[in-house]
């Protein structure tokens, strides 16, 4: 009997210390909050073979973080729900409310990273102006996938454990905002949707900062573009985005429908052939929105790698325009927004587009 109560008293208290040891490994964990807003990476579709063909936004992000109990080896994560929509309809306004809700967590001291599921199609968007507005060091992962978690090989899932990881990291720490997608660590600033379909859908011009294999993350370069804690911009004191939209140029076009697009914006962005070229017939047009007060932004619609020269193509200086150095059309639009909340002054305009 002595005996026997000895064995299970051992066998109880090594139970205890098995369980303390666990708690003690579980609390060591990042903490890690992963606010979901829809997209395919929340999507479902009507059978295994619909990788194409789906719903967004269908799975809630309790489901999303069930779905993959290898994340309680990385971190003790919890979810929010913000929006639940495909990117394609987001809108000003979500921008404001995520961005406000990420800056709130990132004081948190009981946050260590963040991810934010998205959908693909206006992913580049949110994570630039995460990267822009945000005032932290943490690590902020936005994430979507290219697949619907229903489909046959679809990638959601290792995307988020891959976000996950980065969040976890020490080393994400003041690198800005991330995306991770396909294996890659790539810069919100730089990276954006280059195909549909195919799950290696997002490049950026420059090349990924590294790269997630078996949860482990490999870094070759990082960003010197400001960013996050070095920003002038700040979401905690921005409340609304002046209106700015995108002209696409092409052969043909019309004249009329700069004035139409822009007329009454705070700046039009010109989605340009080749350097930000701008069609002989179009030039008088986007100088009368000059005058009108339009701030007129040459950017250049070449897929992962239109570089735009000032005073090259069209007389920067003369008109008084602004380029886009190297951001996309949609990516210009974001800094336009941010940087029309501090001034309205060309040449300063200018200077924010060389240094973000």
């Amino acid at each position: 009997m002595y005996l026997s109560y000895r064995l299970r008293a051992l066998a109880a208290g090594t139970a205890l210390m098995a369980g303390a040891a666990l708690a003690q490994a579980q609390q060591a964990l990042p903490n890690v909050v992963i606010l979901a807003t829809g997209g395919t990476i929340a999507g479902a579709g009507a059978s295994a073979a619909n990788s194409a063909t789906y719903a967004a936004a269908k799975v809630p992000v309790d489901k999303l973080i069930a779905g993959l109990p290898e994340l309680s080896k990385v971190a003790t994560v919890r979810g929010e729900q913000v929006f639940q929509i495909a990117s394609e309809s987001f809108t000003n306004d979500n921008l404001l409310t995520l961005a406000k809700r990420v800056s709130a967590l990132a004081k948190q001291a009981d946050v260590d990273g963040i991810v934010v599921t998205h959908g693909t199609d206006t992913l580049e968007e949110t994570a630039y102006f995460l990267n822009l507005t945000v005032h932290t060091a943490k690590p902020i992962v936005v994430v979507g996938s290219m697949r619907p978690g229903t489909a046959l090989s679809a990638d959601g899932a290792l995307n988020l454990y891959d976000a996950v990881n980065v969040a976890a990291s020490k080393d994400a720490s003041g690198k800005g905002v991330l995306v991770t997608m396909n294996d890659e660590i790539q810069s919100g600033r730089d990276v954006a949707k280059a195909i549909n379909i195919k799950t290696e859908a997002f490049k950026s011009q420059w090349g990924p900062l590294g790269m997630i294999v078996e949860g482990k993350s490999y870094w070759f370069r990082a960003p010197v573009k400001k960013h996050t804690m070095q920003s002038e911009f700040d979401i905690d004191q921005i409340t609304a985005l002046p209106a700015v939209d995108i002209a696409y140029g092409y052969g043909n076009v019309p004249a009329d429908q700069y004035e139409a697009i822009g007329k009454g914006k705070a700046a039009l962005v010109h989605a340009g052939t080749g350097n930000g070229s701008v069609a002989d017939r179009a030039v008088p047009a986007l100088q009368k929105l000059r005058s009108e007060g339009v701030q007129i932004i040459r950017s250049s619609r070449v897929n992962t790698g239109g570089f735009v020269l000032r005073n090259a193509e069209q007389p920067d200086d003369k008109y008084d325009w602004v380029v886009a150095h190297d951001l996309n059309p949609q990516k210009a639009r974001i800094l336009a927004m941010v940087a029309l909340t501090k001034t309205r002054d060309t040449k300063e305009l200018q200077r924010i587009f060389w240094e973000y």
